[in-house]
């Protein structure tokens, strides 16, 4: 992959975090709004960096790919020039030098919430909230928060989480802002590893729970995997939907073809995809987020388009 950010840039950005903490904050306050959650297909078409904050660093084979911070944000200003990826997902760190690098004029920007559930940690069902919170979402004029949701019922780990979904819920509305959940079922095995699953019954549960959420569900939208049964699953609820790519299979193409199938869903209003796109096994990031947005584009019908 090109270089996208050159030296001079580079020297900047960190030289910007030593000297000038402040423009941090200027940035926030500059940035262009969108004026519309929706691109002009009348999708949502974002992408995912909110992985490192949890300590997930690994994808397609290298455990640390994502550990390097310049070839991550390289990926991410090379996704968000294609002119349907309307937006970013991200923890306060990614989008902080997203703006320094000023790259997100006219994107809409979702601040992740809770990444306290480490990646392998034995207690990494405690998704913590240890990123934006409602205020600082309101504060900083992002269009909405982002929160994890990991539902395992053998785990009271779950309860707190709940209820800390359910607030913050609660307070993006009161501020008009979108409310992201990402309700993800869990089973726990006999040698205390933990996998997500991918039933429809178990999806569609996670789907309800996770729109009764809070004082409000107005401003819920909710991001769930594709599946085998999209019908099941988003026919659980009337709130607007996402399908977030998740761990990349070893077929682009067959990944691409179940986010197909379930962007038909008349719920379902974009994607959020993270590793599948930013880091493609052939390394072409700009093919893979175009393919992505072909496949979006394609499935939008006149649900889809306000």
């Amino acid at each position: 992959m090109p270089t996208l950010i050159t030296d001079e840039q580079w020297r900047s950005l960190l030289a910007t975090r030593v000297h000038r903490p402040e423009a941090v904050i200027e940035a926030y306050a500059d940035r262009r709004r969108p004026a519309s959650l929706l691109n002009e297909q009348g999708s949502m078409f974002l992408v995912a960096a909110d992985h490192p904050a949890r300590g997930s660093l690994g994808t397609g084979g290298d455990p640390l790919a994502m550990a390097d911070r310049r070839s991550l944000l390289e990926r991410l200003v090379v996704a968000l020039a294609n002119p349907q990826v309307n937006g970013v997902l991200g923890s306060p760190d990614v989008i902080e030098e997203l703006l320094l690098l000023g790259v997100l004029d006219d994107k809409v920007v979702i601040g992740s919430m809770n990444r306290g559930g480490l990646d392998g940690a034995t207690w990494t069902m405690d998704d913590r909230f240890t990123g934006y919170d409602a205020e600082a979402v309101r504060r900083y004029r992002l269009e909405g928060g982002k929160m994890l949701l990991r539902i395992d019922d053998d785990d009271a780990g779950t309860a707190p989480t709940l209820e800390a979904c359910a607030r913050a819920v609660s307070e993006l509305a009161e501020h008009g802002l979108m409310a992201m959940v990402e309700p993800l079922p869990y089973a726990t095995g006999a040698d205390g590893t933990r996998a997500l699953v991918k039933d429809s019954a178990a999806l569609a549960r996670a789907a309800t729970i996770a729109s009764a959420l809070g004082t409000t569900s107005s401003r819920t939208w909710l991001k769930m995997p594709s599946c085998d049964d999209p019908e099941v699953v988003f026919g659980a609820t009337t709130l607007p939907c996402v399908v977030l790519g998740g761990v990349p299979g070893p077929d682009p193409a067959a990944d691409l073809a179940s986010w197909g199938r379930t962007l038909l869903q008349p719920v379902v209003r974009g994607l959020v995809v993270g590793r599948a796109l930013l880091y493609p096994p052939d390394g072409d990031v700009a093919g893979a987020v175009a393919a992505a947005a072909r496949v979006l584009e394609s499935s939008a019908g006149p649900e889809l388009v306000a």
